[in-house]
């Protein structure tokens, strides 16, 4: 096992069989001891963030899988917090794609003038670039293709694939009695083509519950009893 990458959330090696082992930390995205999970800060630390990260992924992966929809898992060790995972590319330096069903956080930031705080949205999907420097700007379709990032329909597909994924998580979450507000989703190609990457868990989603915010320890009790 090789050491790869040092991530905010996440350390990577490399395996002797090609695929690529994910060990999750227990650091989440924030400002000021605030989770956020549209934040590209480390905001603090929450024990045992790492393990409950990987219960989640696997949970969600595996029921994806279920419906047909490639990502790049393939294993889960709970017990030391880590994921075995195909090798990805990339598209371009990273790309995030959010699915949003309601209206808070950055696109409230953005288009606040427009809408209410939590006005209903209709799964609508964005992407940006993953550029801490540049504050992970959103890019248009047109853009995507123009600088190269996506070939062409690819675009759509990744459109497609982030809504029902999404819905995915949304079906498990009413199981709850929580309500999605927003996620925040990953890709990359493997073998040339697109799959889920990275993990799903309560550090990369906004999760409601009777009108009060989920924070992923909560959501987690919930979730994973």
């Amino acid at each position: 096992m090789k050491h790869v990458y040092e991530g905010k959330t996440k350390t990577v090696f490399s395996l002797d069989d090609g695929n690529y082992l994910l060990k999750f930390k227990d650091d989440v995205t924030g400002e000021d001891g605030v989770f956020d999970p549209g934040s590209n800060k480390i905001g603090l630390s929450i024990e045992g963030m790492g393990n409950i990260g990987v219960r989640m992924t696997k949970l969600f992966f595996e029921k994806i899988e279920e419906a047909g929809i490639a990502t790049h898992y393939v294993s889960a060790d709970v017990d030391n917090s880590t994921l075995t995972v195909k090798p990805a590319a990339a598209f371009g330096k990273g790309l995030e794609v959010i699915c949003r069903y309601r209206a808070v956080g950055s696109f409230m930031r953005r288009y606040g003038g427009y809408a209410s705080e939590g006005q209903i949205l209709d799964a609508f999907v964005e992407v940006t670039l993953k550029d801490d420097e540049r504050e992970d700007p959103p890019i248009t379709k047109d853009c995507l293709a123009m600088l190269g990032i996506l070939g062409e329909g690819e675009y759509e597909e990744l459109k497609s694939m982030t809504k029902r994924i999404s819905g995915i998580v949304k079906d498990v979450l009413a199981g709850i009695d929580a309500e999605l507000y927003d996620i925040k989703l990953e890709f990359g190609r493997v073998d040339g083509k697109i799959v889920l990457i990275d993990e799903i868990s309560g550090g990369n989603m906004r999760v409601y519950r009777d009108g009060k915010y989920l924070q992923p320890i909560e959501l987690a009790k919930l979730l994973l009893r």
